[in-house]
């Protein structure tokens, strides 16, 4: 009964358009103070959040992936990459989900990825012929590849929480996130070849892939930086968001010439505006986590589960309802630091891995930035394209379904995830 007083509360709040990161704040110093617990609890817990290394991370990894927005690194990169498979059948759309998955590897970031692609891409692919919806859809999903493909925010957010490896999350997410690539690709052609008819593009001439390669090159060589030197231990994920992004400003200010002051300007205000948002949407989750631990949900919801969920399979489909319902009312943010602490003793206690299942979220956390009415990516396609949102929820739907599969490939072959991490 407390848990569903506690939901209709949080709800209520975000219905009356009371801003997540106030909800959840605001909720968890009441419950403190109802169930009697000392309010300084709620300060504390803020200023215990926000003194950890690892979110410095955040800002960082946002300045880079702004800054190469800013210097056009996104249009160098889906130049290149048309330039070597734009005459396969459907090659725009395979094009772009190839640069989606670079530039991802590259930010971190969905919102990024998909406003810096959608930019060109979507001028390009409808004036060739493609269906709209499908476009508007394709892009928004595309840049769901930011969050899954290292280094990814909710990636390095989940660690925090959990006190995971951050570095094994970003290794875990690489079989699953060219798993999602692999699909992506794979029905775009499909779709291409037998049900959408298009303009096919002439194939590039050796001198055009090896100049649009060469304009490309700062651009691949600082993805392969950056998770070089992760992976390798040369430095940890924060140490690797401050070298990229000193490396985005020299690729856009020096090498190539891209970057005004103006757009730095403006990347630095995006980036501030952006980290102060998920900070005090942390902080707020972090209140509200405290009091849900000192209430005794998380053991009572697993308590729960282990009496009428007793086998992996159910507990997989019952969370994934619920994380998909979720997604219809939360952003990506605020559902891994609401349901991360809920969900994982429970997972841990049906002996899924916590780096498994941190991957499986975030597939999932993906697919709340695609649906409607707070899914992200829908608005940001939207804004780019100037189109209705009607069309844009309706070009997601395969591949929201695609995101799907992938989440029960994980589930069968767990492999997709450990095998990396703590196999290779």
């Amino acid at each position: 009964m407390t848990v569903v007083i506690i939901l209709a509360c949080l709800f209520s709040l975000l219905l009356a358009r009371v801003p997540v990161a106030f909800a959840l704040g605001f909720l968890g110093l009441a419950m403190l103070v109802v169930g009697g617990f000392s309010p300084l609890m709620a300060p504390q817990s803020v200023l215990s959040t926000l003194d950890g290394f690892i979110l410095l991370a955040v800002p960082l990894f946002l300045l880079m992936s702004n800054v190469l927005l800013k210097a056009g690194v996104g249009a160098d990169l889906f130049n290149a990459v048309q330039a070597w498979v734009g005459h396969w059948p459907g090659g725009l759309a395979v094009a772009t989900i190839l640069s989606c998955a670079f530039f991802a590897a590259i930010s971190g970031s969905s919102v990024a990825t998909a406003a810096t692609i959608g930019t060109v891409a979507i001028p390009e692919m409808i004036s060739r012929g493609y269906d709209k919806r499908f476009v508007y859809g394709l892009l928004a999903a595309g840049g769901t590849l930011g969050i899954l493909i290292p280094p990814s925010i909710p990636m390095i957010v989940y660690g925090f929480v959990t006190e995971e490896s951050v570095i094994a999350l970003f290794l875990a997410g690489i079989g699953p996130g060219l798993v999602l690539v692999f699909l992506f690709v794979i029905f775009s052609m499909f779709y291409a070849r037998y049900i959408n008819k298009f303009d096919k593009i002439t194939k590039a001439t050796a001198t055009e892939r090896r100049a649009s390669s060469i304009r490309a090159l700062p651009s691949v060589g600082l993805a392969v930086l950056v998770m070089a030197g992760i992976y390798s231990g040369a430095f940890t994920p924060t140490e690797a968001a401050a070298i990229g992004f000193a490396a985005a400003l020299v690729i856009g200010g020096l090498l190539l010439r891209t970057l005004t002051w103006q757009g730095f300007r403006e990347a630095a205000q995006e980036s501030m505006v952006t980290t102060v948002a998920i900070l005090l949407i942390i902080a707020g989750a972090k209140i509200f986590g405290k009091a849900i631990a000192l209430y005794r949900i998380p053991q009572d919801i697993s308590l729960f589960i282990s009496q009428h969920f007793d086998t992996p399979i159910t507990f997989i489909l019952i969370v994934s309802v619920v994380l998909l319902f979720m997604g219809l009312v939360f952003e990506a943010l605020s559902m891994v630091l609401i349901m991360t602490p809920v969900l994982l003793p429970g997972a841990i206690g049906l002996g899924f891995d916590p780096i498994w299942f941190g991957i499986y979220m975030v597939i999932l956390v993906e697919c709340a930035l695609i649906t409607p009415p707070v899914g992200l990516n829908l608005y940001v396609i939207q804004s780019v394209a100037k189109a209705p949102l009607s069309d844009v929820s309706r070009g997601v739907l395969p591949f929201l379904a695609l995101m799907l599969v992938t989440v029960a490939l994980l589930y069968l072959i767990p492999d997709l995830a450990l095998y990396i991490p703590f196999k290779l």
